[in-house]
């Protein structure tokens, strides 16, 4: 019986042993795999993180459409004043923004730097580049909405030693660390290496990948140029050599994404055309301006209300919702046909910027060349760029090259990127606003948003670091303290 019982648990044990073997095997769902590639993340990390910036589709969360684009005076409120245009910050903007920046963009961005990176699943330097670039574009915009931000300790949830509560970094730590970051990423890049594929922005065009780094290295250089010493060094270096720091040449080339159908769809398309929504018109202060200049792109920024007899009329920012809502009908919208189609394109970067870019720093004495002609270069492709004539003797009418005149024609330019507009407002203090309207009741004691305050989500899981932080941008957390590019 003894001899009976050992064979047959010798069996088992044979068995078992076997079994275990193929076991991991087994139990593997090939349709939930443990590893993603950047293929498959770098789309999503794209549109999740450009639709954020552009205008996210979920109200109360939109900090370019709803709040930026009011506070710089391209559109205004005809209802619901309290949503950003009276210079109220709802808190879920704050949160949303902050959660979205950093968790489905500067996460998904550094997954696809570990994945292709040296020890990562399959080595590929352009991922890698693209990644670190990206993750210096929303860094870029998340210092300049807030100031001092977790840089140097964020993304690192996931490391041997991981970091859960990270520090924050000082606004002129920040710039440094991403301008150093962008030339990675032009180091990296190159356009006989490995392939890329789910691109949708440039669609695996690397050195487009370049030209928009490259640009957007430049713009930071520049809006630091009068605090840091050897920036203009910097950025006069990048344009005597093209061929290692090439730069977006035409409007071609800017860094725009096209949409494509729902539920890729343009985030103002799914507001204004789908949602049906029609709290906005255009802001006085871009209409008003535009006319006086006899500007002919505002037929491309607007269109007519519907009781206006074809006249673009504008509405003064900051009226109460018992004020503003008779204005519905009589002043203009924005263009739907060129801003709020499915495939409407969302711009990143352009090539008019850039030329801006470098008329200010000719101006400024920072790189060599004649600001006017640069001047003249940007305002001929900001009409090119939205295929319209520009009436004749427009840029003489303008009078000479300036600061005030190279930055009201920038935020012309703008239309549309909110964020950039008010972040080169608060830095230069252009364009000149109107007073308000004595009808306006704004909030903030009246003062245009500085900055936005921390998420209140910070406070209760990074309090001590958020607290820190605050102290780095030298005043309290609210919407008055200046940053730290102030001019």
């Amino acid at each position: 019986m003894k001899k009976y019982i050992s064979i047959t648990l010798s069996v088992v044990v044979l068995i078992l042993a076997s079994c275990t073997g193929d076991f991991e095997e087994l139990n593997t769902n090939p349709n939930r795999p443990v590893s993603v590639g950047a293929q498959f993340l770098l789309p999503q990390a794209l549109q999740t993180t450009i639709d954020n910036y552009w205008g996210n589709k979920t109200r109360n969360q939109r900090l370019n459409f709803d709040h930026a684009m009011s506070w710089v005076g391209y559109i205004s409120r005809n209802i619901y004043e309290n949503e950003g245009d009276n210079y109220n910050v709802q808190p879920s903007v704050n949160i949303s923004n902050w959660e979205v920046f950093y968790t489905d963009g500067l996460i998904n961005f550094q997954k696809i730097v570990e994945i292709a990176g040296p020890d990562g699943d399959k080595y590929n330097p352009n991922y890698m580049g693209i990644g670190i670039g990206m993750k210096a574009w929303i860094f870029s915009m998340l210092t300049d909405v807030w100031g001092a931000i977790p840089y140097s300790e964020a993304t690192r949830g996931t490391d041997a030693e991981a970091i859960f509560s990270p520090a924050y970094d000082s606004q002129e730590t920040v710039y440094a660390g991403i301008i150093a970051d962008l030339e990675e990423a032009n180091s990296l890049l190159d356009a006989s290496g490995p392939s890329v594929s789910g691109d949708i922005l440039f669609n695996g065009n690397v050195v487009m990948w370049k030209k928009f780094f490259n640009s957007l290295r430049f713009r930071l250089l520049n809006r630091q140029a009068h605090i840091v010493a050897g920036s203009g060094a910097i950025m006069q270096a990048m344009l005597d050599d093209p061929a290692t720091y090439p730069m977006m040449e035409s409007n071609d080339e800017m860094a725009a994404l096209t949409y494509g159908s729902r539920p890729t769809n343009n985030p103002w398309h799914d507001i204004l055309i789908l949602q049906g929504r029609t709290d906005w018109n255009m802001s006085s202060t871009l209409v008003d301006k535009m006319s006086e200049m006899g500007d002919t792109r505002l037929s491309v920024f607007a269109t007519p209300g519907e009781f206006a007899e074809g006249e673009i009329l504008g509405t003064p920012n900051g009226l109460p919702g018992s004020v503003g809502s008779n204005y519905l009908g009589y002043s203009a919208i924005i263009n739907p046909d060129n801003f709020a189609q499915e495939t409407s394109s969302v711009i990143l970067m352009s090539y008019t910027e850039l030329l801006f870019l470098k008329a200010e720093a000719a101006l400024e004495g920072d790189i060599t060349g004649d600001p006017q002609m640069y001047f003249d270069q940007a305002v001929q492709a900001s009409f090119d760029q939205y295929d319209t004539t520009m009436p004749t003797g427009f840029v003489a009418s303008l009078g000479p090259v300036s600061k005030e005149n190279i930055i009201t024609q920038k935020w012309v330019a703008l239309f549309g990127q909110g964020i950039e507009a008010w972040t080169e407002l608060r830095r230069t203090g252009f364009p000149v606003l109107p007073a308000a309207d004595p009808r306006a009741l704004f909030q903030n004691d009246g003062v245009l948003p500085t900055r936005l305050v921390y998420p209140s989500t910070e406070y209760s899981l990074n309090g001590a670091n958020v607290e820190a932080g605050a102290a780095l941008n030298g005043g309290p957390d609210d919407m008055k303290t200046t940053l730290w590019w102030v001019e």
